[in-house]
């Protein structure tokens, strides 16, 4: 599913809302499956960046056991982690 959003008359921002629309129906994410994009938008305080931080790091070092082990990815502390329990799934 795709919005379009018309900026100008001259430019379109295109927005893919499939993702988005899987977060909504889900109030969890999986942090050892979903991809980037849904753990920014499912995950307060998680942006892009940081989502793509914990893909890298199950990657590296296989899928996380609690959720307490995001404060191992940098940038991720035990506020975010607390602000996100109910949100996460293993």
């Amino acid at each position: 599913v795709c919005a379009v959003t018309s900026v100008s008359a001259e430019t379109a921002i295109t927005v893919d809302t499939s993702t988005a629309s899987q977060a909504a129906v889900s109030d969890s994410v999986n942090i050892n499956t979903d991809n980037a994009e849904t753990l920014a938008l499912g995950l307060k305080g998680i942006g892009v960046k940081r989502a793509q931080a914990i893909v890298t790091y199950r990657e590296a070092n296989g899928p996380f056991i609690e959720a307490s082990q995001l404060q191992e990815v940098k940038g991720i502390g035990a506020a975010i982690v607390q602000q996100n329990l109910d949100r996460i799934k293993l």
